[in-house]
C-alpha cells in the first residue's frame, strides 16, 4: 500500500491514469477510483468515457479473472465496491447528460431463500457493465416480482436460489407471468449453485447463469439482440 501513497495520481496522463484505475479497481481501492474519477472529470472527461473506458473496462478485467479462477469472490466484492463509488459520482451526472444504459434488470433471491452474494455479485457486475439494476434482495414472493416488472419494465428479471427446496419457485413465477400474458415482454435469467442449463429449460427461462462474469455476457447479448431486432 505504502507504493500507492506515494503515488501522485494527477501526475499521470490520462492513459497512465485510466489502466491505474483497472489496477486500483482490481485491488479494490475505493479511496484512489473516487479520487481518479474526478481527475478524469476535471480534465473534460465526460462522465460516459470514464464510465466505459475507465470503470467498465476495468471490471471487465476483474471479470475474466474471476471466471478464470484467478480471482475469487471475496476480491471481486471489493472490486465492486470500489467502482460503485465511482458510480457513486457519475450516477447523477450520467442522468444530466441522459446516457444511455446498456439494459435495464430487476433481479431478487426467490421466495424462501435468504441467500444474497451471488445475487450481490451479479447486480455489482452488471453495474459495472453499465446496466442499471433494481435489486429487490432476498425472499422474494411472485407478487414482488410482477410489481416491479411492473413499475421498472426492465429489459431482464433475474432470479436467484441456493436452495434446491426454493428452486422451483422459479417455475410459479414464470407460470405466473404466462398467465398474466407478460411472459414474452422480459428475458428471465436465473441462477444459483444447484441449478443447471437443464433445469433452467424445464422451468421455461431464456437462460442459465453460472456466475456474475456469464451473466453479464448473457446480458450483453442479449440486449444486442434486442437492438439488432
Amino acid at each position: 500500500m505504502a507504493d500507492d501513497d506515494d503515488l501522485d495520481l494527477r501526475s499521470l496522463d490520462d492513459q497512465e491514469l485510466t489502466e491505474q484505475m483497472w489496477d486500483d479497481l482490481y485491488d479494490g481501492l475505493a479511496d484512489e477510483i473516487v479520487e481518479a474519477t474526478n481527475i478524469l472529470l476535471e480534465r473534460g472527461w465526460a462522465p460516459y468515457r470514464v464510465l466505459t473506458e475507465a470503470l467498465v473496462e476495468g471490471m471487465r478485467i476483474v471479470g475474466i479473472d474471476f471466471r478464470d479462477g484467478i480471482l475469487f469472490v471475496p476480491e471481486v466484492l471489493m472490486a465492486a465496491n470500489s467502482m460503485k463509488s465511482g458510480m457513486n459520482i457519475l450516477r447523477p451526472l450520467l442522468a444530466e447528460t441522459g446516457a444511455p444504459p446498456q439494459g435495464k434488470m430487476v433481479i431478487g433471491t426467490v421466495k424462501g431463500d435468504i441467500h444474497d452474494i451471488g445475487k450481490n455479485l451479479v447486480g455489482m457486475m452488471l453495474e459495472g457493465a453499465g446496466f442499471e439494476v433494481i435489486d429487490l434482495g432476498i425472499n422474494n414472493p411472485v407478487e414482488d416480482y410482477l410489481a416491479a416488472l411492473e413499475e421498472h419494465k426492465p429489459d431482464i428479471l433475474g432470479m436467484s436460489a441456493l436452495l434446491t427446496t426454493t428452486m422451483p419457485y422459479m417455475k410459479v413465477v414464470i407460470d405466473t407471468m404466462k398467465e398474466q400474458g407478460i411472459r414474452d415482454d422480459f428475458a428471465v435469467f436465473v441462477g444459483g449453485a444447484p441449478l443447471n442449463e437443464e433445469f433452467a429449460r424445464e422451468v421455461g427461462a431464456d437462460a442459465y447463469c453460472r456466475d456474475a462474469a456469464v451473466a453479464v455476457e448473457t446480458a450483453k447479448e442479449f440486449m444486442a439482440r434486442k437492438h439488432n431486432a
